[in-house]
């Protein structure tokens, strides 16, 4: 069974940095393209980042210049560097690794960002 495991959420204050981690197992992991969601409180989910398996990026408009898709093919693990942060940024973020009709979820980490 696909596994996605998050890590590196927690409290910070406004105008800090986190750094989340996904690692993978039991997928092709090279091929897939994988990306960070987040849903707010009383917020939709939505896509903060992505980067394909050739290594194009994608970014929320409200994420631009703070944050950092990047993959390790060989660790299979995908990670979101993120400065700056702010109170708008707490959310729990889920790592997603899709590829056709194949799509797989983390059970997410929360991050909080104090003000």
């Amino acid at each position: 069974q696909v596994q996605l495991v998050e890590s590196g959420g927690g409290l910070v204050q406004a105008g800090g940095s986190l750094r989340l981690s996904c690692a993978a197992s039991r997928i092709t992991f090279g091929i897939n393209r994988m990306g960070w969601y987040r849903q707010g409180p009383g917020k939709q989910r939505e896509l903060v980042a992505s980067i394909s398996s050739g290594g194009a990026t994608n970014y929320a408009d409200s994420v631009k210049g703070r944050f950092t898709i990047s993959r390790d093919n060989v660790k299979n693990t995908v990670y979101l560097q993120m400065n700056s942060l702010k109170p708008e940024d707490t959310a729990i973020y889920y790592c997603n690794s899709k590829r056709f009709e194949f799509e797989y979820w983390g059970q997410g980490t929360q991050v909080t960002v104090s003000s």
